[in-house]
Parts: structure tokens; C-alpha cells; sequence
């Protein structure tokens, strides 16, 4: 099993920046790709970025790339999302999501994520 707890979120106004962390526990020991998701208040949770798992590859969703970093740091079991110039459409719970052990290859479908954090919430102002 694999424990995420998302951090880093809050209240920003459009065109500003924040930097989300993903801070992993259980059996971490495992090699295993990562992304960001996230779910705005009646929508359904959507891909935002996601990143294999020597951090050499990544890929974004069309609407927040040049925008939004996805990173790692294996060492410390820890997956980040930079987020600058956000606008109010970024509004939306975002979850931090794992593969099984093994699966280094990055995938922009949530069904191939295993394990979800509980969300942080990002609220962007106009």
C-alpha cells in the first residue's frame, strides 16, 4: 500500500502561483510513474500532468501546459506540481495519484492509477 497526503493549496488570485506537494509513505520502495489530477464541483476528476518515474518524461494536459511543472524527487518520496498564472478555471480539488509498483511509464488515464491522495483544494479568484 502506498499513502499520499496532497499539501500546498489555498486561495490565489488570477495570475498567480502555487506550488502543490505529494508526500508518499507505505511501500515506496517500488519504482513507479505519478501524475496530478484534479475535479472541479460537478465535473468529473480529470488528468493534469503526469511523470515517469526517473523524471525524464512528462506530459500535460493542453489547457495548463507552459503553465503548470509536474517534478519529482525520489529521494524523498515526494511529487510536486508548480502552478503559475492561474486563472479562475483552474478552480478544483486537486489529487495527487500513483501507479502500482513497477509501473514506470507515465499514463494520462486514471483508471491506470492505483493509489489517490485525499485532494487539496485550489481556489483561483478573478
Amino acid at each position: 500500500q502506498v499513502q499520499l497526503v496532497e499539501s500546498g493549496g489555498g486561495l490565489v488570485q488570477a495570475g498567480g502561483s502555487l506550488r502543490l506537494s505529494c508526500a508518499a509513505s507505505g511501500r515506496t520502495g517500488s519504482s513507479r510513474a505519478m501524475g496530478w489530477f484534479r475535479q472541479a464541483p460537478g465535473k468529473e476528476r480529470e488528468f493534469v500532468a503526469a511523470i515517469n518515474w526517473s523524471g525524464g518524461n512528462t506530459v500535460y494536459q493542453d489547457s495548463v501546459k507552459g503553465r503548470f511543472t509536474i517534478s519529482r524527487d525520489n529521494a524523498k518520496n515526494t511529487l510536486y506540481l508548480q502552478m503559475n498564472s492561474l486563472k479562475p478555471e483552474d478552480t478544483a480539488v486537486y489529487y495527487c495519484a500513483a501507479r502500482r509498483a513497477g509501473a514506470v511509464v507515465l499514463s494520462t488515464n486514471r483508471d491506470e492509477y492505483s493509489y489517490f491522495g485525499q485532494g487539496t483544494q485550489v481556489t483561483v479568484s478573478s
